[in-house]
């Protein structure tokens, strides 16, 4: 037997495979934070890719907006922003001529309470932060892009005359990844702008990790480029979300340097796909709900083969996570009722509820979790077993005795990528 950990909520569970049928753990090649994330930001500000230093592109009496993430993403604005702020005022940017707008998209306007933690005590006291939103009447339409999106942004971001971009470059299930152009599109569009970028998620090269040819990308680009993005500063973290290296510059170019770092450290080649996957989402935040813990699944899903198993081992202590996933789930039947919605009218949260019901039409799904089963069998259409090896004992009756598994500990984080397909 091989014993593998699986991270489980706060603490971690093993599973107990057989050797004969283990074919190995697919992990993330993962790098250590840097010992002064400050002094690496500094770096990247003094080394852009692509531009003049951000102290050559702004001057005395420009009116500066800059982007950062709202309450739903862990990126360390409160790292960034005091740099770019310093940097400005080198140039001579007053800081009564600066507004940060948190990127909200089509999420709930940052909490005040929220907003220290986000941007630090030091930004507050600075500068003026406002949340944008995405369904305010005073947005500046700046074109149409060649995929018909009519892009209409944030009015003080349009406004101003030097427009910087924060973030971190990841994994991103519909855009290939997070971080650059994204800080446009969705973070400070109309709502009218956002839907008819994400309902192009239906397109079959909108998925994880891909950008050659996938519409949502590309539309996000020529939206960020409507905007005449000066300069952006990206990230790219570990699983702990520590610091591993910073890139400022371009909106493409620096953009496209994290991405080359997130693929060597989170996409890893595998030789064939198993019968059966075990994934763990990585526990704690990654499994706080199954809305958050289905990324696991949706990475998982090409290590595996059709009709196969996939044993999700997520706790999923606040249950299922979003109304809008819940009220899908209901709702729809079928894979076209949903297509149909989402051209229609995305909502964020329905989309969760089409990929579950598309996986599910491949694989069959054991969740090992506290959920209820009403919610896990009734609704989201899950097996459901509360221990591990008992799943995994389940999943060898239905994949047969001599069932091949893959193990997944970081399952949202970590993209196996197939180099032979079968």
């Amino acid at each position: 037997m091989v014993d593998v950990w699986l991270p489980y909520g706060k603490t971690e569970v093993c599973a107990r495979i057989p050797t004969r049928n283990y074919l190995g753990s697919i992990e993330p090649k993962e790098r250590p934070g840097v010992a002064d994330p400050r002094a690496e930001i500094e770096r990247a500000l003094n080394e852009p890719i692509g531009t003049k230093k951000l102290r050559e592109i702004a001057k005395a009496g420009d009116k500066v907006a800059i982007v950062v993430d709202d309450a739903t993403r862990a990126t360390p604005s409160y790292l960034m922003v005091p740099s770019l702020l310093d940097e400005l005022n080198r140039a001579g940017v007053k800081d009564e001529d600066v507004t940060v707008i948190f990127g909200c998209g089509s999420h709930h306007a940052v909490k005040p309470e929220e907003m220290e933690k986000l941007v630090g005590e030091e930004v507050l006291k600075r500068v003026k932060v406002i949340s944008h939103d995405y369904k305010s009447a005073d947005q500046v339409f700046l074109g149409k892009t060649s995929f018909g999106t009519k892009v209409y942004v944030n009015k003080v971001f349009a406004e101003a005359n030097v427009s910087i971009l924060t973030g971190d470059v990841e994994l991103h299930y519909y855009a290939g990844y997070g971080g650059g152009r994204k800080s446009v599109l969705p973070a400070v569009s109309s709502a009218e702008t956002i839907q008819r970028n994400h309902a192009m998620l239906l397109h079959p090269k909108a998925k994880t990790g891909v950008l050659d040819g996938n519409p949502v990308h590309e539309d996000m680009v020529e939206a960020a480029k409507l905007a005449k993005v000066d300069f952006i500063l990206n990230i790219v973290t570990n699983s702990k979300r520590e610091l591993v290296q910073a890139f400022a510059g371009d909106l493409e170019k620096a953009f496209y340097e994290g991405v080359r770092l997130v693929d060597e450290m989170y996409k890893v080649p595998i030789d064939r796909r198993a019968d059966i996957v075990v994934v763990s989402s990585g526990g704690h935040p990654h499994d706080i709900d199954l809305f958050q813990a289905y990324k696991g699944i949706d990475n998982a899903l090409d290590t595996v083969k059709r009709g196969g198993v996939i044993v999700l081992v997520a706790e999923c202590p606040e249950g299922h996570g979003n109304d809008v996933f819940y009220e899908w789930m209901t709702k729809f039947n079928d894979l076209k009722q949903m297509e149909k919605e989402i051209k229609k009218h995305f909502v964020l949260g329905g989309h969760k509820a089409y990929y579950l019901l598309r996986a599910l039409q491949k694989v069959k799904i054991i969740l090992v979790s506290v959920m209820p089963d009403y919610y896990a069998v009734n609704t989201f259409k899950l097996r459901t077993v509360r221990a591990l090896n008992d799943a995994l004992r389940d999943a060898f009756d239905m994949a047969g005795k001599k069932a091949k598994v893959w193990a997944m500990p970081h399952g949202n984080i970590t993209l196996p990528v197939v180099k032979t397909v079968e």
